[in-house]
């Protein structure tokens, strides 16, 4: 097991001002941020007159200029004509749609708008989709709502456009509860507004298997449904009683599915589906018990379930002709390249003691349990080749040795995407830290339940599928990313909603923009204008946190600290207190970055539509010497907890209870050691730290803090150590200060060591 502390010190954030003059016509905002978006003067009138043409021969093309009348027609009212592109003899009031030679792979495209003619040009139907989307966003939003227009004005443009990644995705658990068909189109529908490409189909899981299998119809009779236990907290279910009729589920029948598949194609999406093996499979075993290594009783799990024991027994050939049946029909209804196997969670401790694997481990000559499940990986995957299938795995299955063709889908971490690039692997990144939807995105007190963390929009912004690990030739092997919503908590399409828009959005631009066109104060700015589209769209979005969040800036020329207050949200006004009062609309009202001169605690509360949003922030701010000095770390913080790397100790705001407010870094295995150049020599009498106790979120305080001094960088002296005699198993959670006062010693560096305690306890 691997320890994490958490330490917190105190970082300016330098601000940069771009002014943009007015010479030329306004922009038209498209989001994801295209590469090139060039505005020009008029307008193209899009009336009922209006014509596309195009190859009409070509089916995939036709299907997705389809998609396009049919969603003008809709929305406004107007039908346009199509036309063959050969027997175009004036292309006015014409959008002309071409197909360049190219690669069948390239989504990028080209959209120029003039007056009197709209041109796509695209190597790929995907790339004339993408065109589609692009200009759907240049009509008005009222678009996006039945009505009847006479005429839809597009600003003139030309935009240059394609994708920083090939794998743009959406994850949807469907087994812990069940959607309905509509909501799984308009769940697509989103996912195609987006730029974004694939539809990761969860189907199976402990709580219900949901894909109409008709070999085994035990699958569609049992494994699909559970016991009704809506009415208890997800944690605290009761199994079911003897007799007690299962009602509770769904499956999607075989015709259900290639429809849903084809209306993805339609929107150039790729569905991959997720069938679960080795673990998360109780709800197969109770269908089919001779599957497990015990025998059962097993039944589908009505709630949470951990540890995951229930698995398929590895040692059993049943199971591998099972499973085999069931691509086999898989394949059929997902013409996707792809099959996901999941690979994740799978506790073997079944295996330990059952002799068919013990056997089966023995056979094979193999080391433990952990090879024995990269046997059954690899033996799956054979299979899949086999059928003409690439597959995909959570990122354990890893353990024991990958198998020879297969992707990585790397959840807990980087890690695993690294570790399987640098192998020459293909890895899809989705870091629970940025990219899992189902953790909070604003404060818990003012939020729809949810499973626990804390992802913010803004944190979702700040996702960088490319680990800078990676050399340029590994890193080719990172494909892209996906957002991930697991549904323990979100029972209802309106909530799935909710906790995929706008988050989607923000990863939808970091996996299509370039990360040096990317900039989380023009994404906000678009945001606005997005969120009165979602409106039309019928869209339940989360409208963000209002939670208010300080940052500051020191000013080295004056020697002055400057705080600047903000909101995620789109707040009508900030008010703010310096005196430990409670704010409110006749307090201080925010309107610039303003100046403090002395450690306070700065109150502040956001306001919309004159009512208080939320409730009051306090953020702690601690004037110190270090502020605006330059501050190395010997040993880089966990990736999870890397913020603003040392700075983040130096930028003068106290962490809070929120362990992922930016403000904490985070060691796994590794001591903090910072040095701080004060530049010159400094008088330091008392040194504070402030540590976290979270034994809850497996964060644990140093044992010790030390502090040294130096006046030439090499050789330190101790100055003073702080140790605690907190007990993290019987504690509650805890911002625990180590302070260390000693006599007044001159010295330019100082160097703070936190020292990890080690491997986290048994309990």
């Amino acid at each position: 097991m691997k320890t994490l502390r958490l330490l917190s010190f105190l970082i300016p954030i330098a601000g940069i001002l771009f002014l943009t003059g007015c010479s030329q016509p306004e922009q038209v905002d498209i989001t994801p941020k295209p590469r090139m978006n060039f505005p020009r003067s008029g307008n193209f009138e899009l009336d009922k007159n209006t014509r596309l043409a195009f190859n009409l021969n070509n089916d995939e093309l036709k299907s997705a200029v389809d998609w396009f009348t049919d969603f003008v027609q809709n929305g406004s009212g107007i039908t346009m004509e199509q036309i063959e592109i050969n027997d175009l003899q004036s292309s006015s009031n014409t959008i002309m749609i071409q197909l360049n030679d190219g690669e069948e792979d390239d989504e990028s495209y080209s959209l120029q708008v003039r007056n009197g003619i709209i041109a796509i040009h695209a190597s790929s139907v995907a790339g004339v989709f993408y065109a589609f989307q692009t200009l759907r966003q240049m009509m008005p939003p009222e678009i996006e709502a039945s009505g009847k227009m006479k005429k839809i004005a597009i600003q003139c443009s030309q935009i240059n456009d394609g994708p920083a990644y090939k794998w743009r995705g959406m994850h949807l658990d469907v087994s812990r509860h069940f959607f309905p068909v509509e909501f799984i189109k308009k769940y697509i529908d989103l996912i195609a507004f987006h730029k974004m490409n694939v539809f990761h189909w969860h189907l199976t899981d402990d709580n219900g298997w949901r894909i109409e299998i008709k070999k085994y119809p035990k699958l569609q009779e049992i494994a699909a449904w559970r016991v009704d236990r809506e009415d208890m907290p997800w944690r605290e279910v009761t199994p079911p009683k003897p007799g007690e009729e299962a009602t509770y589920g769904g499956y999607y029948t075989q015709d259900e599915i290639k429809e849903i598949v084809a209306y993805a194609a339609q929107r150039q999406i790729m569905v991959i589906p997720e069938i679960e093996m080795p673990g998360h499979t109780c709800e197969v075993l109770a269908a089919y018990p001779e599957l497990g290594c015990t025998g059962g009783p097993y039944y589908v799990q009505p709630g949470s379930y951990w540890p995951n024991d229930d698995i398929f027994c590895a040692g059993n050939e049943k199971v591998f002709e099972f499973l085999e049946d069931v691509i086999d029909e898989v394949i059929t209804l997902f013409p996707a390249p792809y099959i996901h196997i999941g690979g994740d969670e799978a506790t073997k401790t079944a295996w330990e003691t059952c002799p068919k694997c013990q056997k089966r481990i023995k056979d094979e000559g193999l080391a433990n349990v952990e090879e024995l499940q990269s046997y059954f990986i690899k033996r799956m995957e054979k299979y899949l080749i086999e059928k003409g299938k690439q597959l995909i795995g959570w990122d354990e299955i890893l353990e024991g040795g990958l198998a020879p063709e297969a992707t990585v889908m790397s959840w807990r971490g980087l890690e695993g995407g690294i570790e399987a690039a640098r192998s020459g692997h293909d890895a899809i990144m989705c870091p629970v830290s940025h990219c899992y939807f189902d953790y909070y995105q604003a404060d818990p007190e003012f939020q729809p339940e949810a499973i626990g963390g804390y992802t913010t929009l803004k944190k979702v912004y700040s996702f960088n599928p490319t680990p800078s690990e990676l050399n340029e030739e590994e890193a080719k092997h990172i494909l892209g990313g996906q957002g991930n919503l697991w549904t323990e908590w979100v029972k209802t399409p309106e909530h799935a909603e909710y906790m995929v828009v706008p988050r989607m959005t923000a990863l939808a631009e970091k996996l299509w923009t370039k990360e040096d066109r990317t900039s989380w104060k023009d994404f906000r700015r678009r945001l606005k204008d997005l969120f009165i589209r979602f409106d039309y769209m019928n869209v339940n979005y989360c409208k963000g946190s209002f939670k208010v969040v300080a940052e500051t800036h020191y000013d080295s020329t004056n020697n002055s600290f400057h705080i600047s207050l903000s909101t995620e949200a789109f707040a009508d006004a900030i008010y703010y207190t310096l005196d430990g009062k409670i704010p409110d609309s006749n307090s201080i009202r925010y309107d610039k970055p303003f100046v403090v001169d002395k450690s306070c605690t700065i109150n502040a509360i956001a306001y919309k539509d004159g009512n208080a949003m939320e409730k009051v922030s306090a953020t702690g701010i601690a004037l110190h010497k270090g502020i605006g000095k330059n501050g190395t770390l010997t040993y880089q913080p966990a990736e999870k907890y890397l913020c603003d790397g040392a700075q983040t100790l130096l930028n003068g705001l106290f962490g809070s209870w929120q362990h992922t407010d930016g403000q904490w870094l985070g060691f796994k295995g590794q001591d903090l050691e910072l040095t701080v150049d004060l530049l010159t020599d400094q008088y330091v009498n008392r040194v504070r730290v402030n540590a976290l106790a979270m034994a809850n979120r497996w964060i644990f305080l140093p044992d010790e803090v030390q502090v040294f001094i130096s006046t030439d960088g090499e050789e330190f002296e101790m100055i003073g150590s702080k140790d605690h005699s907190f007990n993290h198993q019987t504690g509650e959670n805890q911002i625990v200060p180590f302070i260390i006062n000693t006599k007044s010693v001159s010295g330019r560096y100082l160097k703070i060591v936190g020292k990890n305690a080690g491997m986290l306890p048994d309990w």
